[in-house]
């Protein structure tokens, strides 16, 4: 008697361990292109606010020092880059597991019109750059009331923004 063997259908499955293991392969150790800067450093992660009063913007720099940071702007885009100057100290033995970034990052982005560059704030804390960009008093948003006279006609306009209290002017309404 002959035992003859046939292709299984599933035999072109790849196994699920196989599947994770070349995921974790290509997205940790092969950095995929739309995680690099356009000039082949790392990206920046960014988690920009748009508050009111300001824009405000976050930046994810791990193992960066402040002194390593370049933050621009400049015709509308605001460009953050960081280069980290760490030395390796050579050991005798084999690397194993190398995952530490040692590098470039920057990150542009173009910015909203109304902005007040020359006025924004830096704070850079455990890894974290805060950036606060502040609006220019012409593009904030204003509420105006209407305030009622004692002979049912309105006649005081009071005007408020975001950050100053209420200024009152006359007017008919």
């Amino acid at each position: 008697m002959t035992i003859v063997r046939r292709p299984s259908p599933l035999g072109e499955f790849v196994s699920l361990r196989q599947a994770m293991d070349r995921l974790f392969e290509d997205s940790f150790f092969r950095p995929s292109s739309s995680s690099l800067g356009g000039d082949g450093s790392a990206a920046v992660p960014l988690d920009i606010t748009n508050a009111p009063d300001a824009l405000i913007v976050e930046a994810a720099l791990p193992g960066m020092r402040p002194e390593d940071v370049d933050i621009t702007i400049e015709s509308g885009t605001l460009t953050i880059r960081a280069e980290s100057r760490t030395e390796r100290q050579e050991t005798d033995g084999e690397m194993l597991v190398n995952e530490i970034r040692h590098g470039s990052a920057s990150r542009s982005v173009a910015l909203p019109s109304g902005l007040e560059p020359d006025k924004a704030a830096a704070t850079f804390e455990h890894g974290i750059l805060h950036l606060s960009i502040p609006r220019a008093e012409a593009v904030k948003p204003r509420q105006i009331r209407i305030s009622p006279t004692t002979d049912g006609r309105s006649t005081n306009v009071s005007t408020t923004t975001a950050d100053s209290g209420p200024s009152s002017g006359e007017g008919e309404a």
